[in-house]
């Protein structure tokens, strides 16, 4: 993108991330059979995007300042994965988190990048079923697992 463009998105992050933060201290520490309070995963949130956010406010630095040709955006793409979140979010419940994370990632894998199926289909898995055993197994918390039909 361009310089300023990854500037000032990267202070709105920034924003964003401490709001996370700050709004995560509210959420109630504790839940009922989980060790793991509903307020860590937003709070891990915001602490990982403000990370990110100063790493590419420091990254802006590094820019080099000749100007290429005119950005072209790419409206389809950015349609089907944010189709595909809204899709998530609304069948993470029913479906569980394993299924509808592993089926998001393969999307967006694909949609980023098309070929290497292969690969997509084993990192959305590993990814998946890594995070669903951390939350689940280490942390002891609690993640829609698959569904009663399955």
């Amino acid at each position: 993108m361009s310089k300023t463009f990854d500037r000032y998105s990267s202070i709105l992050y920034l924003l964003l991330g401490l709001f996370f933060v700050l709004e995560s201290r509210k959420i109630s520490e504790s839940a009922y059979g989980s060790n793991v309070g509903p307020n860590i995963f937003p709070l891990m949130l915001g602490i990982i995007l403000i990370l990110l956010s100063l790493r590419l406010f420091y990254e802006t630095f590094k820019y080099m300042d000749h100007k290429k040709g005119k950005v072209v955006l790419d409206y389809k793409k950015f349609s089907i994965i944010l189709i595909s979140a809204i899709l998530y979010a609304f069948f993470i419940e029913t479906v569980g988190f394993i299924l509808t994370t592993f089926f998001f990632l393969v999307v967006s894998f694909q949609v980023m990048e098309k070929g290497g199926l292969w690969k997509s289909l084993i990192i959305s898995a590993s990814f998946s079923l890594g995070v669903y055993y951390l939350f689940v197994v280490v942390l002891e918390g609690s993640l829609p697992g698959l569904p009663i039909w399955f």
